[in-house]
């Protein structure tokens, strides 16, 4: 009999986390941060699978947003030593076009620049790339 109660008080608990959270989920759609706060637990929230999923999410695509700015960085500080070892200092303003590039777009440059035989070319192909933007 004890097993069953228990079991029962714990889906039931597990259901009132749930409910709870949604409806503060669904307050949130109306009412202040403050007011929620105020009226709810944090806890009960944090231990819902509603709020656990949302969480992971964010957190998921918190890593995938760092990995790509790390992949970014990393192609940005190879193709700026290609180009220094190649031609030179570069002047800061085309540094910094190159630092505002998407990493696609860095991908694309690091193939192109194995064709440039001068900075000129590396200036007129970063110029083709901001024209064709607009």
């Amino acid at each position: 009999m004890g097993d069953i109660f228990r079991r029962q008080y714990i889906e039931e608990k597990d259901e009132r986390q749930n409910i709870s959270a949604c409806v503060q989920v669904l307050a949130g759609l109306r009412f202040d941060k403050s007011l929620i706060t105020q009226l709810f637990r944090e806890e009960i929230m944090q231990e819902s699978v509603i709020y656990q999923d949302i969480l992971q999410k964010g957190l998921q695509q918190g890593l995938q947003q760092g990995e790509e700015r790390g992949k970014k960085k990393e192609a940005q500080e190879l193709i700026l030593r290609q180009l220094t070892r190649r031609f030179g200092a570069i002047e800061p303003q085309t540094e910094q076009q190159i630092r505002t590039l998407s990493l696609t777009q860095l991908e694309d440059l690091a193939e192109a620049l194995l064709d440039f035989s001068s900075q000129s070319d590396l200036i007129d192909y970063l110029a083709n790339i901001s024209s064709s933007e607009l």
